[in-house]
């Protein structure tokens, strides 16, 4: 323990090389600890999370595993189907519809996901905090107090384990204390809705058992179904007034084995994260914007490490406020799961964004079932809503249990391939999922009179549940994942070597319908136009992320159409997804304005996303502050928009920056092909370019005088463009 010590505390000064932009201003920095766990210091590795922060006068760890899940009563499909939701929606008796599959969402208190626990430490004879900083080159929390004391505190990058030092702590005595949820107080738990949270006691736990020995504490929870987690802290009293310790939380096995067997060291960690950040950089003279994404990327690297699920709504960071978790904590799969890997491409970080299709290929089984069972077809769908195992959890059906959901998540596999161009990807997994997923889409739809249709369309989440919420004509939002799909589709097959099959895709695309547009742009669907501020741009993926919308008028009537209705109804994803379709555009300062709208308006002072308006209802009758992650990393999707673009095959640099931004560089940003750019832009001209290609593959550049150059380049191949004058 003495050598960690020593190490642990040499390494805190770890600094990235100069060549990477991330600075010590991005870090986050307070002359305080946070009062409230959303605006606490968060620390992560895709398994396990820490939020630090104070409580009641004490230092408090709010402690997390992301795969602790009460998924009881997953919801009961045998007795329902597709086809029965849509004889109701014609016979105009949905009440129905909604008493079986939307109201168990709200009524139950599972399927959901679980907090964990939380460390706490008397930090009352310190004499106040002096300063308390998250670096985020190593991931590192440090307090320093007014007596000298300090802590130090981070989560391993590569092992399910968290550690803390305190410096200058004289009282033998002085140990941690860990407090447990409130699953069984004898309360009957509060009755609020999944926004707010219900209690914990609505899940009917057995009480825990905390068990102390000297320099220990085990805490074991029995949860639903037989299983168990465990929470364990370990510490110990080091010459030198110092206390070292370190905890773990367990899924249904003992924690005091896997702090007992554990391999993580601090240099494996640190250089964990200083690959995660040499793996690309981006300088823009916007200092909000960017230490506002370079603090989403530390998110990104928090959450998504390989062999963790999905991101889920919160991930490692389960609300610690006494209830369960907005929204359950759940998987929804009508925006959020989307929107949190958008950076990941671009930012040259595949292997984080395949957590999420890792966890789509093994929820697969469990997904087809639902496909089968529900929708009566073969082929396969994802709910728009569910559990970690893939188990789907209803409420609100149009888009819970959406036929469109396989298509959005397929767009994540089909990007997999095409930023990697990864052969044995492709035959894998990119193209069995294309191929089910198509599959399924063709299968559900109808023939009439020489185009095809969906039986009935909905667009997230207009009209909310309601009746009028069902399309008896395509939705713009279902028809353009079908278009999508089957383009897509079309492509990995003959890219396997299935020209038939490409053929067939290509045939059935051609059944479609066009998009609906009119004088407003884009419409909900044939004779609807968005008609109020909406908060999900469901209408407009077209444009982006599915970027088939080439139309520039009908791209200018639909942002025309969107300004006009306002920002009322909007969340805080709602801008930085707006962000990118203003991108998409060209539309470079209205692009920055949304983005700069995010950051200082709808998120807490650690950079957390918290959905309302944070300043006093400036932009959004929305003023509530549930914490969600998917606004933080399309905030660096739209970053990453304005930079670097691939369009049609064509890498295009700094496509959509404004005239004021006369100095930017970035490097080893991503695009399509397997290539990685470098890019510099100095007094408004671009006058560096580097793009290594990984792959042997036609090099498609959009030049600064807009002529499009193609150059032939072999795997490993590096060319320079140098444009100074």
């Amino acid at each position: 323990m003495m050598k960690y010590l020593f190490t642990f505390l040499v390494a805190a000064a770890y600094t990235l090389p100069l060549t990477a932009q991330l600075k010590p201003s991005h870090n986050l920095s307070f002359p305080s600890l946070a009062k409230r766990w959303d605006e606490a210091m968060p620390l992560g590795n895709g398994v396990l999370g820490a939020l630090v922060w104070e409580k009641n006068g004490r230092l408090r760890f709010s402690l997390d595993r992301v795969d602790l899940w009460d998924e009881r009563e997953a919801l009961h499909l045998d007795k329902y189907s597709f086809k029965w939701v849509e004889e109701q929606v014609l016979k105009k008796q949905y009440d129905t519809v909604q008493r079986a599959l939307d109201e168990p969402y709200e009524a139950s208190a599972y399927p959901t996901k679980l907090p964990g626990a939380a460390l706490e430490f008397d930090i009352s004879s310190f004499g106040g905090v002096q300063s308390n900083v998250l670096d985020l080159a190593t991931a590192l929390n440090i307090v320093k107090f007014r007596n000298g004391t300090e802590m130090i505190t981070h989560v391993y990058a590569n092992e399910p384990m968290g550690r803390f030092t305190f410096s200058n702590i004289t009282d033998k005595e002085w140990e941690p204390q860990l407090l447990i949820p409130n699953y069984n107080t004898g309360a009957s738990g509060t009755t609020a809705n999944s926004v707010e949270g219900l209690g914990l006691e609505k899940l009917g736990y057995a009480k825990g058992t905390v068990t102390k020995t000297p320099g220990r504490i085990i805490y074991h929870q029995p949860i639903s179904e037989g299983k168990y987690y465990e929470v364990m802290v370990w510490w110990e009293h080091f010459p030198g007034n110092n206390v070292i310790g370190k905890w773990t939380i367990s899924n249904n096995k003992p924690a005091i084995d896997m702090l007992r067997n554990e391999t993580a060291t601090w240099g494996k960690h640190t250089t964990w994260w200083a690959d995660y950040w040499k793996s690309s950089a981006i300088s823009i003279p916007d200092t909000l914007l960017e230490k506002q994404y370079y603090r989403e990327m530390y998110k990104l690297g928090s959450v998504a490490q390989t062999g963790a699920p999905a991101i889920s709504l919160q991930a490692v960071w389960t609300a610690d406020n006494g209830n369960l978790p907005p929204w359950k904590g759940d998987f929804h799969n009508d925006l959020n799961t989307q929107l949190s890997y958008w950076p990941a491409y671009t930012g040259n970080h595949l292997k984080e964004a395949a957590t999420f299709t890792d966890w789509l290929w093994k929820t697969r089984a469990a997904n087809k079932k639902m496909t089968q069972q529900y929708f009566a077809v073969e082929g396969l769908n994802v709910p728009g809503v569910e559990t970690i195992s893939g188990y789907p959890m209803g409420g609100w059906i149009q888009y819970s249990l959406s036929p469109t959901v396989g298509a959005w998540v397929s767009q994540h596999f089909y990007w997999q391939w095409k930023y990697s161009m990864d052969a044995q990807l492709l035959k894998e997994k990119v193209y069995p999922y294309l191929h089910e997923t198509a599959t399924f889409l063709e299968n559900i739809t109808r023939l009439e009179n020489g185009k095809r249709k969906l039986p009935i369309s909905s667009s997230p989440e207009y009209h909310d549940n309601s009746i009028k919420a069902w399309y008896l004509n395509w939705t713009n939002y279902d028809l353009s994942l079908a278009h999508f799909l089957f383009t897509a589709a079309a492509e990995v097959s003959a890219a396997a070597g299935k020209a038939a099959e490409a053929k067939h895709w290509k045939s059935v695309l051609s059944q479609l319908p066009a998009l609906d547009a009119n004088e407003t742009g884009l419409t909900v669907a044939p004779g609807e136009n968005l008609g109020s501020s909406h908060r999900h741009f469901s209408p407009y993926m077209a444009i982006y992320p599915l970027a088939l919308l080439e139309d520039k008028t009908v791209i200018k009537n639909s942002l025309r159409h969107i300004e006009k209705l306002g920002t009322r109804a909007w969340v805080g994803y709602s801008f930085t997804w707006l962000a990118s379709i203003y991108a998409r555009a060209n539309e470079a300062d209205s692009a920055v304005k949304q983005l700069q709208i995010f950051a200082s308006n709808f998120c807490s002072p650690n950079s957390f996303h918290l959905n309302g308006d944070q300043q006093d209802g400036q932009y959004s009758s929305f003023t509530y502050r549930p914490f969600t992650l998917e606004g933080n990393f399309a905030f660096a999707q739209g970053i990453h928009e304005l930079l670097l673009r691939t369009r049609s095959g064509v890498i295009e640099i700094f496509p959509a920056v404004p005239d004021s931004w006369k100095n930017i560089s970035f490097t080893s940003l991503r695009a399509e092909g397997a290539f990685l750019v470098d890019a510099e832009k100095k007094n408004g001209e671009i006058v560096k370019v580097k793009i290594l290609s990984e792959k042997n593959n036609t090099l498609k550049l959009r030049l600064p005088d807009g002529v499009v150059s193609e150059y032939k380049m072999t795997a490993g191949q590096m060319k320079e463009f140098d444009f100074k004058k």
